[in-house]
């Protein structure tokens, strides 16, 4: 929904010797940049964000937040403000279909894991549960953070052009407000500017895929809808009726930005013509008709149209340069994987950047954000590509596929109702098309189970186990190295904590039991000996940590004595599974590996 329009500004030249420094330049303001910014205040490194635009986003795009980013949100001490301006997880947990809001429906469809069958996987997951916070409210959060923590922001200040060589980055950069241009000098740069990055563009990432595959627009209103939607909760009401959607069914999406009086609409056009000129009128004539109340009042706030992209990055840096977020994985909202893969992506990449700028790592460390996310960045494409094309399982259950008209879709939607063998065959078929519908809403081992595969984390020979049930559903938790730390609480009498809170972004931490108590005093040679701080963290009876519910020694496969090398973002990097001859020297072997500092083991 972002525009490529610039303001016509005149550009006056300031004197060359006008260089702004800094140690890392984020370009771009949204989730992925503005978590960029967040992280670097957080770990200590001077950074400055600029956007061309005057404020955050004006339309609520993004909008549902899964656990993996709640627990980044979690992580960077934000929780509580996301959750403050949140619909909270009990708002989000249904989506409906339906021929209207005030029509019949069709079915609904247990979503993000709120399915009684499913809450109990969702939960011994995480210490998050997924909730929905529209872009337009988690965008003045991740600002406003970043800026008391120490980020330098600047809004109309659009980026033109950048230069690198060995030592830094020289970015050009227009001030829109006066037209003056300068330079902003950094040691590094992040490209977070979205779908149509120029960062991108200019240092030539290599993309497979295609743009604009089909067009959609969006309608912002106002309604109070309470009476339709309140006693049946939900983020997203697919609404099955005649129109010029892309796949010519008529499928319209409502969904929920505000309980129960803001909301947006998707509706998709064919992007081949013309693009629609849809004024206000017509807009509220589209809500009227997908709400089915046509004297209902409306207050249309916008209209936007964009392009349903497919399109991923195989690399996603050059030099001194990386880009995150959209500029990488470029996609439609199916499986709500946009601002929550762009946070991740962020939050890999900038405890690398951290760790060379503070001298604790070797520049070889920032070569394995590509290496690890842009698999990610393909695999997310796809299905978020995929979920949309899923939809004809269920449109052929209701015989639309071959409707030739209103009247037509309208009769063969009613055949379902029917007490004939036919209508028996379509009840049948619903239910295992609505039931198929979970590869978009609980693709929960999708959107949990990223393994990185790198030389930022040390293999053990061990793989992973296999899936005891379908890999993309459901989640299952591992420490094989390049997983992602296994969830359980843990504390004592006073203090409940996630494994996650014990292990920080601000450091390595090794995690052991009693029985692996050497650790502690191998980990303090080894932070003396490479000048990184590795807090040893020892789970057990009579120690500050203790195994709450003794899930812990179910999920941590390695003996007691053995212990978890945990990344800043929370990826098992290294494990042993017992206690080593010389645990320091393990220990200093593969953190030197883990950080690309060849010859410091």
């Amino acid at each position: 929904m972002e525009s490529s329009r610039h303001d016509d500004i005149a550009e006056t030249e300031i004197p060359h010797s006008a260089v702004v420094q800094t140690d890392v330049l984020i370009i771009g303001s949204g989730p992925a940049g503005a978590s960029a910014a967040v992280m670097l205040s957080t770990l200590g490194i001077a950074n400055i964000m600029i956007t061309k635009y005057r404020w955050t986003a004006n339309s609520p795009r993004a909008h549902l937040i899964n656990q993996r980013a709640l627990e980044v949100f979690r992580d960077l001490g934000l929780e509580e403000q996301i959750h403050h301006d949140a619909a909270g997880h009990e708002l989000v947990g249904d989506s409906v279909v339906c021929t209207s809001l005030a029509g019949e429906e069709i079915g609904r469809i247990h979503t993000w894991g709120t399915h009684p069958d499913r809450e109990a996987d969702y939960r011994r997951a995480s210490p998050c549960l997924s909730l929905d916070l529209p872009q337009t409210y988690l965008e003045p959060i991740l600002v406003r953070n970043a800026t008391i923590r120490g980020t330098q922001t600047r809004f109309s200040t659009e980026y033109l052009s950048l230069t690198q060589d060995d030592d830094g980055v020289s970015v050009d950069v227009l001030d829109r407000l006066t037209g003056h241009r300068f330079t902003i000098r950094a040691k590094y740069a992040i490209g977070a500017d979205g779908a149509r990055s120029k960062v991108a563009d200019d240092i030539s990432l290599p993309f497979e895929g295609m743009m604009d595959v089909h067009g959609s627009m969006s309608i912002m209103f106002k309604a109070d809808l309470s009476h339709l939607c309140a006693h049946r909760p939900a983020a997203l009401y697919f609404v099955i009726q005649p129109g010029s959607n892309v796949g010519g069914v008529g499928a319209g999406i409502i969904r929920m930005v505000r309980p129960w009086n803001e909301w947006l609409i998707n509706w998709g056009y064919d992007n081949t013509d013309d693009p629609p000129v849809i004024d206000d009128d017509a807009a509220a004539r589209i809500a009227r008709n997908l709400i089915g109340e046509p004297n209902i009042d409306i207050d249309i706030l916008g209209v936007s149209l964009w392009g349903i992209n497919e399109m991923w990055a195989t690399h996603l840096q050059s030099g001194r340069v990386f880009c995150v977020g959209d500029a990488i994985h470029r996609h439609p909202p199916g499986n709500a994987l946009g601002a929550n893969t762009s946070v991740q992506d962020s939050y890999n990449l900038v405890w690398k950047i951290a760790a060379v700028l503070h001298g604790h790592a070797g520049p070889s460390l920032l070569e394995t954000y590509s290496v690890e996310r842009a698999p990610i960045a393909r695999q997310i494409v796809k299905r978020a590509n995929q979920s949309p094309r899923d939809w004809g399982k269920f449109y052929a259950a209701l015989g639309l596929a071959d409707a030739t008209d209103v009247n037509d879709m309208a009769h063969q939607i009613d055949l379902r109702k029917e007490n004939s063998t036919e209508g028996q065959r379509r009840r049948a078929a619903l239910v295992e098309a609505l039931d198929f519908k979970n590869y978009e809403f609980n693709t929960h081992g999708h959107d949990m189970g990223q393994f990185y595969d790198s030389d930022a984390v040390v293999a053990d020979g061990s793989k992973l186990p296999d899936p005891l049930r379908d890999p993309q559903l459901y989640y299952q938790q591992s420490t094989v190295p390049g997983s992602h730390l296994p969830h359980a609480w843990v504390g004592n009498n006073t203090v409940k904590l996630a494994t996650m809170d014990i292990a920080p972004y601000s450091r390595f931490t090794l995690i052991t039991g009693i029985a692996g108590q050497d650790w502690v005093s191998a980990a303090e040679h080894v932070s003396a000996q490479l000048g990184i701080a590795v807090d040893t963290v020892v789970i057990g009876p009579g120690r500050a940590v203790t195994d709450l519910y003794y899930d812990w020694a179910k999920v941590r496969e390695v003996d007691e004595s053995g212990a978890l090398l945990i990344r800043p973002d929370k990826h098992v990097a290294w494990r042993a599974m017992t206690m080593p001859a010389d645990p320091a020297a393990a220990l200093q072997t593969a953190l030197a590996a883990v950080l690309g500092r060849k010859g410091a083991g």
